[in-house]
Formats: C-alpha cells, sequence, structure tokens
C-alpha cells in the first residue's frame, strides 16, 4: 500500500502580517522626534545628566588614590603625580595616610552608588512617563482612524506598535540616550588621566582601538540585520496568534490545527533564527573585546615592567610602581565603556527601527475627520435619510483614477473608469422621519455598505448622503454617530460588567435607564438570577453568555443610548426563532418615533417595513411596500418566492409558542 503522502508546509508568501524594513541605523530626524518627548520632563532629565557626569569623576578616582597610596605611602616614592594641594592635606604617617586614601576610595564608591541611584530612578520615572505618553498618542491616535484603516491593517501588528515597539523605545530612553553620555565622558577623563600619566603607554593601550573598530562595526553589520528580523517576526507572530486564536473554532471545526501548527512554526522559526544569529554575533564580538582588552594590559604590564625598571631613561618621564598599577586599572576600565557603547548602539538602534514603525502611524492621516466648520443639528427628534446617486468602492484609488472620477459627468463616466469595482452604482432614496426601511438583497449586493455610508466610517467616491437635509460630510463625527444605534449581526461585548456593556461609558445613561432597557427587550429578569445582577463580570467577548444573551443585551445597549436612527444589520439571524420572537415586541417599541434601518433576510423583520429596499449588485432594483413589490411580481416577488414563502407556514405556530416562553428558558 502506498504511503499517503505528509502535506509539507511551505514557506509563506508576503501578507499583510508581514512588516516592511525601514530606514537606517541611526536617524538624526527620529532622534529629534523621539527627544520632543523627553521635553515635559526636562528638569529630571538635568538632574540625571548631572549625575552622569558627577559619576563619571568619582569612577575615574579610585585607581589614583591606589597611585597615591603605593608611591607616598608604600615605596616611598617621591611621585610628581600628586598636586600640592592634595599632599598637604593627607597625612605624612604611611598608616594614617594608607587609611585616608581608603576612607576616600570608600567615599567615591559611596558617591558613584548614590549618584547611580538617582540617575536610574530619574531616568526610568522619566522613561515610564515618555511610554504612557507614548502610547495614549497611539491609541488616541487608533481610535481616530477611520474603518477602512483597519480593513488594511493586521491588528497584531497595530499591537505590536503599542507594546513591543513602545517597549523598545522605553529601553532607549531609560538606558540608551544619557547612558551614552556616562560612556562617553568616562573615556574621556580615562584617556586624559591615561596620558596625563604615561602618553607613552596611553598610546600603547590605545593600540587596539583599530582592531576593535574593526571588529565593532562586523558586528554591528550583523546585529542591525538580526534586530530588524527579530522585529519583523514579532509583529508577524502577533499577527497570526491573534488572528488564529478568535478563529480558533473554525480551525478546529476543519481539523486544520496541524496546518496552522505547521505555518506557526515557520513564523516561529524565522524569530528563532534570527535571535541565534544575534546571540551568535555577541558570542565572537565580546570575547574578541575581552581577548584585545586583556592583549593591551599585558603590553602596559611588559612595557611598563620595564619603565619601573629603568625609570626615565627608558620612557622620558618616571614610571613607578603606582603609575603601572594605576594604569592597568585605567586600562580595564577604558574597555567597558566601549562595549557598553556597542550595547547602546542596538538598543539605539532597535529604537530608531520602532520609531519607525510608530512615527509612520503616528503619520498616517485620518481619511475621514470631523469639517473645521462643521454645524451640529439640533438632536431630539427622528431623522430623515437620503441617498443621492451615492457611488462607492472600498478600493484605494491610484491618481489616475482619482483623476478620471473628478473629469466624470455622468453615471456611465463613472461606471467606465478602468479598475474600479463599484461596490454601489448610483444609488438614490429617501426614507422620510420616522419610516422603517428594510434594505433586501442577495449577500454582496451592498446592503451593509449602505449603513456603514451613513454614519461615516467611509465617503462615498461620488454623489451624496444626507442626514435631515445635512450632508455628513458636513457634520462632525461625534454628533452624527451619536444620532445611531446599531445592533450588528455578531454581537461584540467587551471585558467589564453587564451594566458596563449597556452604558458602554455613557455615564448620562443612569443604573434605571439600563434596567429599563434590559426589561424592555426582554433579558432584565436574566440578568437578574446572575449572582451579582447588572454588576455581574462578563469575560472578553461575552464568553460565558449564549450567542441569544449576547445579542440581547447589544439590543438593549442600542435602547439605552436612545439613538434617532436605528441600525439592525442582520441582527437577529444569529439568534433562534425562539429567541427573535421573544424581542419582537421590543423591537416594535424601539421602532417607535425613529428612523429605523433594518437588514434581515426573516420576512417577519421586514414585511411590515414602510419601505422596503431591494439591492441588487450595488444597484436599487426596486422600492415600495411589501404589498406593492409583490403586486409587482419582480426582483423582490422571486427572492419572496425563494427565501421568504415557507416562513409564513411557520410564523402562527412559533409565535403561539413563544407566548408561553420565560426570559432564560
Amino acid at each position: 500500500m502506498a504511503k499517503k503522502s505528509k502535506e509539507k508546509p511551505k514557506p509563506t508568501a508576503k501578507s499583510a502580517h508581514d512588516e516592511e524594513v525601514l530606514g537606517k541605523a541611526y536617524d538624526s530626524r527620529l532622534m529629534k522626534r523621539l527627544l520632543t518627548y523627553m521635553r515635559p520632563y526636562a528638569g529630571h532629565a538635568g538632574l540625571s545628566f548631572a549625575s552622569i557626569l558627577l559619576k563619571a569623576s568619582a569612577d575615574v578616582v579610585g585607581p589614583y588614590l591606589v597611585l597615591v597610596a603605593t608611591d607616598r605611602y608604600m615605596t616611598g616614592h617621591n611621585t610628581t603625580f600628586v598636586p600640592g594641594w592634595f599632599a598637604r592635606h593627607l597625612s605624612p604617617q604611611p598608616i594614617v595616610g594608607i587609611t585616608e586614601c581608603a576612607a576616600l576610595y570608600l567615599c567615591a564608591l559611596l558617591l558613584s552608588y548614590a549618584l547611580e541611584f538617582m540617575q536610574t530612578y530619574l531616568m526610568q520615572w522619566t522613561g515610564q512617563r515618555i511610554m504612557f505618553d507614548m502610547r495614549s498618542q497611539i491609541f488616541r491616535h487608533l481610535q481616530r482612524m477611520h474603518v477602512g484603516f483597519y480593513d488594511r491593517n493586521p491588528v497584531g501588528r497595530l499591537v505590536t506598535r503599542v507594546t513591543s515597539d513602545i517597549d523598545a523605545l522605553n529601553e532607549m530612553f531609560t538606558s540608551g540616550v544619557l547612558a551614552i553620555f556616562e560612556d562617553v565622558f568616562v573615556l574621556i577623563f580615562i584617556v586624559g588621566i591615561m596620558l596625563w600619566l604615561s602618553w607613552p603607554l596611553a598610546l600603547l593601550t590605545l593600540s587596539v582601538l583599530p582592531l576593535i573598530g574593526y571588529a565593532t562595526r562586523l558586528f554591528r553589520i550583523a546585529v542591525r540585520s538580526s534586530y530588524r528580523r527579530i522585529r519583523t517576526a514579532i509583529a508577524k507572530i502577533n499577527a497570526y496568534t491573534q488572528e488564529h486564536v478568535s478563529g480558533m473554532s473554525v480551525v478546529q471545526l476543519f481539523n486544520r490545527e496541524q496546518r496552522a501548527y505547521d505555518d506557526f512554526t515557520l513564523i516561529n522559526a524565522e524569530h528563532r533564527d534570527a535571535y541565534v544569529d544575534q546571540v551568535q554575533a555577541y558570542s565572537l564580538y565580546y570575547p574578541a573585546v575581552e581577548l584585545l582588552s586583556t592583549i593591551a594590559i599585558a603590553m602596559v604590564l611588559w612595557k611598563g615592567g620595564f619603565g619601573v625598571l629603568h625609570g626615565a631613561s627608558f620612557f622620558g618621564r618616571a614610571v613607578t610602581v603606582g603609575v603601572l598599577l594605576a594604569f592597568m586599572q585605567y586600562a580595564q576600565r577604558f574597555f567597558r565603556p566601549i562595549q557598553d557603547l556597542s550595547e547602546k548602539y542596538n538598543i539605539l538602534q532597535a529604537a530608531m527601527a520602532a520609531s519607525e514603525r510608530v512615527f509612520k502611524l503616528l503619520d498616517t492621516e485620518p481619511e475621514i475627520v470631523s469639517p473645521a466648520t462643521a454645524v451640529e443639528p439640533p438632536h431630539g427628534e427622528p431623522c430623515s435619510i437620503e441617498f443621492r446617486n451615492v457611488w462607492f468602492t472600498y478600493q484605494t484609488l491610484t491618481d489616475d483614477q482619482k483623476s478620471a472620477l473628478t473629469l466624470a459627468q455622468t453615471d456611465e463616466d463613472l461606471a467606465n473608469i478602468p479598475d474600479i469595482e463599484w461596490i454601489l452604482r448610483g444609488v438614490s432614496f429617501n426614507v422620510a422621519k420616522g419610516e422603517t426601511a428594510a434594505v433586501v438583497g442577495h449577500t454582496g449586493a451592498g446592503k451593509t455598505t449602505i449603513t456603514a455610508l451613513m454614519m461615516r466610517f467611509y465617503d462615498v467616491q461620488s454623489g451624496s448622503v444626507l442626514v435631515d437635509g445635512m450632508d455628513v460630510r458636513q457634520m462632525p463625527l461625534d454628533a452624527l454617530r451619536r444620532r445611531f444605534g446599531v445592533v450588528l449581526q455578531d454581537a461584540f461585548l467587551f471585558t467589564g460588567t453587564v451594566k458596563s456593556n449597556i452604558r458602554l461609558g455613557s455615564e448620562w445613561i443612569t443604573d434605571a435607564e439600563v434596567e429599563r432597557a434590559a426589561d424592555e427587550v426582554n433579558i432584565g429578569d436574566y440578568i437578574r438570577t446572575l449572582p451579582q445582577g447588572f454588576n455581574e463580570p462578563m469575560q472578553e467577548r461575552g464568553a460565558t453568555l449564549s450567542t441569544g444573551q449576547k445579542q440581547l443585551i447589544s439590543f438593549a445597549r442600542a435602547l439605552a443610548h436612545r439613538p434617532e436612527i436605528l441600525i439592525l444589520d442582520e441582527a437577529t439571524s444569529s439568534v433562534d426563532t425562539d429567541t427573535e420572537l421573544r424581542v419582537r415586541s421590543a423591537l416594535e417599541k424601539m421602532i417607535v418615533g425613529r428612523t429605523s434601518f433594518v437588514i434581515a433576510h426573516r420576512l417577519s423583520t421586514i414585511q411590515r417595513a414602510d419601505k422596503i429596499l431591494v439591492m441588487h449588485k450595488g444597484k436599487l432594483r426596486e422600492s415600495g411596500t411589501h404589498n406593492e413589490l409583490l403586486a409587482h411580481r419582480g426582483l423582490y416577488w422571486r427572492l419572496y418566492q425563494l427565501q421568504y414563502k415557507d416562513q409564513e407556514t411557520t410564523a402562527v405556530p412559533l409565535a403561539a409558542d413563544a407566548l408561553r416562553l420565560q426570559p432564560g428558558d
């Protein structure tokens, strides 16, 4: 029997989950922009900078005190490296003098510790507040983006902007920017002291710098590539995980667990391989620097030892035992900042890559905003809705298509613009105040698009949408959307309580109004049976509730906000017939005194509408009441014959059964 071939995963092609590689390892423009976030905390940054400068000075005191103690008190050498003012403050007694040097050394260490604590605390404090400011700015910006933006950008990528990328920037502020100055100051002080003590030994110590510089250059090239790959892989992991966890029921239904696991393994392997390359670069670079620094110290010991033996005749200036000991300590400390600078470079590089992505997001202007001269119409009464020759597509138009759109004068011109897939084609209708309009048609006919344009989630390419005679593009977005109450097919509930999901942050809705709205949609009695009633905690997306219960809560949410326009987008298609019958009376109450739009496949929700709009392939084909359209025997009549007629035979017995149902049954 032939073996069944196992399906092997292939590397995934570039998708929306992938992230583009951007920019340079260091960009002064980006750095200047990043530093503006530090401006509100300039005082803390200034104190931290002063602490760094003082700490760098304290760090170089210790070896010099070793020189003084060795040459003045241990060998008795009359050193020329002890200034007179300092010598006068030291005791001539060896035991007392060594004790004084040791005490000064201890004071320098304690001062260094205190300054390090101050600098670390201040920069961590500043970094956390900068991170808070940036995350708040990004989240606010995401809230301002229109719905079409989220059609093009995976959730996982946007989450990465708020989490991983901000973490990288926080590390730069706390461990990168000012810490670089500490390393630079220490290097400057050490080089200055070494040149003062013995310039030949100083040059000998610095002789390995070209080799270290070359190793650092190779290290940076390797790490730069791996850092970019790591950031890209993290974004892909976030996006893939979010998508497949959200759709886990579909994955399990179609037995795609292994395939999803294999695809995730490929993405995870990209992240692992990038990290392995980075680890390899680190494992080669740091030992190389250690080796070169040890060679330099060995040469200092060798040459300095000859200097001690031969004195001034060898180096032109006396090299004492104290000088040699201090020099070796300075040489050891000299190479530590070099290694730290390489690490800071990596932090800086990661921050540059993160800032490119963050600023690219922040620089993406919302395509739909409130007009500068918006006028808010009065509230409190039902609104009329009018579509005037609306043409719409979800595509992002090219410049040529935009030019053709501007020049188009007739519907034929619009229809003939190349490569545009129109979702709506010349749709015109009017729904008067207080009327209920039902929108029917096959899938993809443009029903949901009509409601999205009313709330200005998207802008039309041609024509206009009017609410109470005013173009929605001339109204403030918050005022426009406050008029609408929407119940979707898939009810979305947030983590919190039942009450918070009904109120949804609108503090003007009282507890009594929340309970009244729940009662009117026949979910109040069930909520009161919960252990904490309306304060019952809810898990993410209402995982502990049934589909019908979640849908009823979304009905209560819409009713509690007292909308002037009610949109039911197939709101009862995801609930059972019994639940639909239970809310039918509530719906009849909800539409009273409101302009309502109903998108549904069930006859019961549309046959009593004041107006039925029949959509077909993006066009409004018919309009009228249920009886008028049946008499016309057109497209609606055919839809009725195919989809709705059988519902009439079951409506009466089901309604009778529904009278005996109690909430929660």
